[in-house]
């Protein structure tokens, strides 16, 4: 049990040094890629869940929605569900002060010439419109295709480590580049709430508003949602697990 609770961790924790350090990559001044734009960041986070399967094995979930909906199907037992959570929010949390550590050269050079939103957006997802229902509604759905796309690869895939991890990385990119837009497609608590809190804590000068009511409603719980719906989808229609 020790070492499944640890790899959620660990690997939570290099999925968000991947995802927060391409956003430092391309916000910050005094980076190599200042400016890459969104197609760098998702492809990034894209691989870097590849990676992060390839090293730990398709049965990691990095991802309390995932948690819950493998708890729902029988994949993980009912008395993992927590502690699994646990160590993801902390992976979360751990790999964004990581990451902000690995550039904290670069979050002082942009003191005062990045705008404080653009630097608080490098740890949490905020919807560019504030339209809190809609945007858990679209929560809800991306993590409600998140879900079902990985329960089906996995299905399909089996123990080919190899068409797992490539499969949901394609999942994750293309769901970024078409469904990602609105919200920033958190899918995850951990992804989300973890490096938050990191934010919230961290020496960053000028901080903006950490958007909490946010937070807590809609990548907080939307997720929650779409992976239990997916959970029963996966079950009852498509006939797996």
């Amino acid at each position: 049990m020790f070492v499944k609770i640890m790899a959620e961790f660990l690997s939570t924790a290099l999925m968000i040094i991947f995802g927060v350090g391409v956003h430092c990559d391309t916000v910050l001044n005094g980076t190599k890629y200042h400016g890459s734009g969104h197609l760098f960041a998702i492809t990034t986070w894209s691989f870097g869940i590849s990676v992060c399967l390839f090293i730990f094995g398709g049965g990691i979930c990095m991802n309390p929605a995932m948690t819950l909906a493998q708890c729902i199907l029988g994949l993980v037992p009912w008395s993992l569900f927590i502690p699994y959570i646990v160590a993801e929010m902390l992976g979360g949390f751990a790999g964004a002060v990581i990451s902000w550590f690995m550039y904290a050269d670069a979050f002082k050079v942009s003191e005062g010439k990045v705008d404080p939103i653009a630097i608080r957006n490098i740890f949490s997802t905020n919807p560019v419109i504030n339209d809190k229902p809609r945007s858990f509604f679209v929560e809800a759905i991306d993590t409600f295709v998140f879900i079902t796309g990985i329960l089906s690869i996995a299905h399909y895939g089996g123990d080919n480590l190899l068409m797992v991890a490539i499969g949901v990385g394609l999942l994750v990119w293309a769901i970024g580049m078409g469904m990602g837009g609105m919200t920033g497609f958190a899918m995850n608590q951990a992804r989300d709430l973890g490096p938050r809190m990191a934010y919230q804590v961290l020496p960053i000068a000028n901080k903006a508003d950490n958007n909490w009511s946010y937070g807590l409603t809609v990548p907080g719980i939307a997720p929650f949602v779409g992976a239990a719906l997916a959970a029963l989808f996966v079950h009852s229609f498509l006939g797996f697990f």
